[in-house]
């Protein structure tokens, strides 16, 4: 992302990093997935993450103290300004805005 944007983006690092991690978890390892990153205007980047598999839904959940998961989608939410899921044929895409200075 650094190198795409031509400047170090931790939250926008952050956001594809956690994005692509549910997709891993949630729907398996070596799923097809499409990435899109760009200027949104305003200041905000835009990142997409498009899977193929539409009944894997997101749930924002409240993690434990011990637990070592589950904590994707709220750092998602506390660095996005917006973000949400879009449901495709054959599929979901599941983006955010971020801010970049």
């Amino acid at each position: 992302m650094r190198e795409y944007l031509g400047r170090p983006c931790p939250d926008v690092q952050l956001c594809v990093s956690e994005l692509l991690a549910n997709v891993i978890r949630h729907v398996g390892e070596g799923t097809p997935v499409s990435v899109r990153v760009h200027a949104a205007g305003g200041g905000r980047v835009r990142v997409e993450v498009t899977d193929r598999e539409p009944h894997a839904w997101l749930v924002v959940r409240h993690a434990g103290d011990e637990e070592e998961s589950g904590r994707g989608l709220l750092l998602l939410d506390s660095v996005a300004l917006r973000w949400g899921v879009r449901q495709e044929p054959g599929g979901k895409t599941v983006w955010c805005e971020v801010p970049v200075s």
